[in-house]
């Protein structure tokens, strides 16, 4: 039976076990990315806030590539609010290949 997820809104309010996992994860994470996407960099973020009150913890991987921040005139967190403002997403195609070649890179 799989456990419930549990909500939490700050990280000091993870277990030893939790806290111990979430870094070897975010490493997986992050190395997949950069196997399947190949960024610059490879961001990984908290947000927490929604309108302006900590919601939850919510982790962001984020590829950087050097054509995004060209275009966007920006880096760091700048660069994912400039991306979105500008409603920059990508097709549902690309977003299941991308995935699907993630799912592997972490098999």
């Amino acid at each position: 039976m799989v456990k419930p997820a549990r909500h939490v809104v700050h990280v000091a309010e993870l277990t030893a076990q939790e806290s111990s996992e979430l870094g070897p994860l975010l490493r997986r994470v992050s190395a997949a990315v950069t196997e399947v996407m190949a960024p610059e960099q490879v961001y990984v973020c908290l947000w927490s806030h929604a309108q302006g009150v900590p919601g939850h913890i919510h982790f962001v991987v984020q590829p950087a590539r050097a054509e995004d921040m060209a275009r966007f005139d920006a880096f760091g967190p700048a660069l994912q609010v400039a991306m979105g403002e500008a409603g920059c997403l990508p097709e549902a195609a690309d977003v299941e290949r991308v995935c699907d070649r993630l799912r592997k890179a972490l098999a």
